[in-house]
């Protein structure tokens, strides 16, 4: 028995997630949550769950700096995000802050049934829309450039760099790298001035497109 728990803020949405996992019998409801903050309060009084069905575009704490946070609070936890969003940035983020697998909402009872098994095995589920502009994110960085660029990083900045492409927060890392979360703040603003970015997925791209990190 797979113990599971949902993080949704739409109701209508809970409810047809909840009656895909009631004709699954090797998957146990142990409780849901309304956004990211609920979900964490509930998991420090219950933490045995095995993987977490995660929502995206929730209020007070979405689903990505949920998941962020749950990985680094309780790592021994899967998540499994279950959304509608499938843009590339969305996937980037999720992988980024420590995600297993990734289903779009419309999957079948038998398809998320499968996932959380897959996912609680160690596996990365995703569905097959998903998967293909995953390997499309993953092949991008590795594809052979004639000339890769330094943009004139610092030593220091690259390090930062390491940290926000592990989906680090700027607290993590000012604790990792001994200064504070506003020094950390001022490297990000400088290295999103060199690379010509404009947030923290795309900084983390160009950087992996040009050997970086």
């Amino acid at each position: 028995m797979i113990r599971v728990a949902i993080a949704e803020d739409n109701p209508l949405a809970l409810q047809a997630i909840r009656q895909k996992l009631a004709s699954q019998p090797h998957v146990q409801l142990k409780f849901t949550a309304a956004h990211g903050r609920e979900l964490l309060t509930r998991l420090q009084r219950d933490s045995v769950v095995e993987v977490v069905l995660m929502d995206i575009q929730m209020p007070v704490m979405d689903g990505i700096a949920a998941t962020r946070e749950v990985k680094r609070l309780f790592p021994q936890i899967k998540i499994l995000m279950l959304t509608t969003f499938d843009d590339d940035d969305k996937i980037f983020e999720s992988i980024l802050a420590g995600a297993s697998g990734y289903l779009l909402k419309d999957e079948s009872d038998e398809a998320i049934g499968r996932a959380i098994s897959e996912t609680e095995e160690g596996g990365a589920a995703m569905s097959p829309a998903i998967a293909l502009k995953a390997l499309k994110l993953i092949r991008q960085p590795l594809a052979p450039q004639a000339n890769y660029q330094d943009f004139g990083l610092t030593p220091r900045e690259r390090e930062i760099l390491e940290q926000l492409k592990n989906g680090l927060t700027y607290e993590a890392i000012g604790g990792n790298l001994f200064i504070s979360p506003g020094t950390v703040r001022k490297h990000i603003q400088h290295i999103y001035h060199k690379l010509q970015v404009n947030n923290k997925v795309e900084a983390v791209r160009k950087a992996m497109v040009n050997r970086l990190v």
